[in-house]
């Protein structure tokens, strides 16, 4: 275990515990970081969150953005889990905001877990740090992961949902879908993989109470290999592109997912080529 993984889990609870209230406190003691982020992409879902992050990721920082990241687990180190303007998260800088969490909690006599510690972290490092965009990624669930004190997204994606913690999310897959599309925000535009019925029937019942406005894999926009590549098309345009560099033939869908997020934020086209043939994301 490498030696932040190792003070967290000494210093902090290591339970997951759904709840958005320790972390409200917690941020509040520390300015609200979570407020002063740079232009945000929340993604939430089940499967392919990671890849649909980093293709996003890769495709901003194509077209010349300076792009934070938070996603999780990691592989070796943790420092992986926070990106400010595309670097890992250096040793020292990582342990000073741990010190600087540690210290409010004290004072303010407050607990987190570690995933609320870490989330923080991230939040405070990403404010202080100067970037076009921060991409981050759900923990578990949506409505009541430490990610969602996020108020005002930019732009919401949702992964595709499936069964997956089901001691804290249950078994109902509507119910899941529910809890996952709450990181659906007034205002903000969403892109929506492709879903099972009674999961797009939630996400859409969520999207509708707060007037977001959803763009789905499969109805708005799609996405297929042809000749060794990816074409993607809408409406409106048609786009002839590489293949993204990793491997498995679903991440057609989450490269779909990806380039209609860049659509979103009108990125030129030879960005999100470039973006599709540089991606990395070891190991997934």
């Amino acid at each position: 275990m490498d030696p932040v993984s190792e003070r967290l889990r000494a210093r902090h609870p290591q339970r997951i515990d759904l709840s958005l209230e320790r972390m409200r406190v917690l941020c509040a003691a520390l300015g609200d970081p979570q407020h002063k982020l740079p232009p945000v992409i929340h993604v939430a879902g089940t499967n392919g969150k990671g890849s649909t992050v980093a293709l996003i990721h890769a495709i901003a920082e194509a077209a010349g953005l300076k792009v934070h990241a938070y996603t999780s687990p990691h592989l070796v180190r943790f420092n992986e889990r926070i990106r400010l303007a595309g670097t890992l998260i250096e040793d020292e800088h990582l342990n000073a905001i741990l010190d600087r969490i540690e210290a409010v909690m004290a004072e303010t006599d407050s607990e987190a877990t570690v995933f609320e510690s870490t989330t923080a972290a991230a939040f405070l490092a990403m404010s202080e740090t100067s970037a076009d965009l921060a991409i981050i990624e759900v923990g578990l669930g949506g409505v009541l992961d430490a990610t969602n004190v996020i108020e005002r997204p930019l732009l919401s994606v949702i992964a595709p949902v499936d069964y997956d913690h089901a001691e804290f999310l249950g078994t109902d897959l509507a119910a899941i879908a529910s809890e996952k599309a709450g990181v659906l925000k007034a205002g903000a535009p969403a892109v929506i993989a492709r879903q099972k019925e009674e999961a797009m029937a939630a996400i859409e019942r969520r999207a509708a109470d707060v007037h977001a406005r959803l763009n789905v894999l499969g109805v708005d926009f799609d996405a297929w290999a042809e000749r060794g590549g990816l074409a993607f098309q809408t409406a409106e345009l048609f786009m002839d592109l590489p293949a993204p560099a990793l491997a498995g033939a679903h991440q057609i869908d989450n490269a779909a997912l990806a380039v209609a997020a860049a659509v979103e934020l009108d990125l030129p086209e030879a960005a999100i080529a470039e973006g599709l043939k540089r991606v990395r994301w070891p190991a997934r």
